[in-house]
């Protein structure tokens, strides 16, 4: 009977390893989900794994491969593991997991980032209170605002958690 199992793979391999072990007639579920990020100060989407370095693995080690040829493969460093052997998933939990990612991945957009020229709102910090004009994205944790000072507006860098982003 084919059970899942969670696998450690190295740094940046795991989709190798997922296609090694596919290879071998591995069953493999490596999610993933779509993150905006600013990539040499451009706004991309880029994918990214859920639970970097692990891919979950189902396979039958009675009737097929052994543990130690999974083990093995390239890109796997080991099985996660309570005591000497492998530890064994729920297929319920993989189930949702699987659920959630496709809703993820149907659902994903940029809603919740604003366009340029946007009213803010700025729920905390230094400049609660204050509405702001969005202007754009410094890095991941941080936008450029335009805020009212006296008689112009001037580019201020505020943190995303300080900004009423509904």
């Amino acid at each position: 009977m084919k059970r899942w199992y969670l696998l450690y793979c190295k740094r940046g391999e795991q989709i190798r390893a997922k296609q090694h072990l596919e290879n071998q007639g591995v069953e493999c579920f490596y999610p993933t989900v779509d993150v905006e990020k600013i990539l040499r100060g451009k706004r991309q989407k880029v994918e990214e794994p859920l639970f970097p370095s692990y891919i979950f693995a189902r396979f039958d080690y009675e009737q097929g491969l052994s543990f130690t040829t999974v083990r093995s493969t390239r890109g796997v460093v080991d099985f996660v593991r309570f005591g000497a052997q492998p530890k064994e998933i729920q297929g319920d939990l993989i189930y949702e997991l699987r659920l959630l990612d496709k809703c993820t991945n149907e659902h994903a957009s940029s809603e919740n980032i604003p366009q340029p020229g946007d009213e803010i709102r700025v729920k905390s910090g230094q400049f609660a209170g204050i509405d702001a004009i969005f202007q754009e994205q410094d890095g991941e944790k941080r936008s450029i605002m335009l805020v009212q000072m006296i008689t112009k507006r001037v580019p201020v860098s505020i943190d995303n958690s300080d900004l009423d982003l509904k």
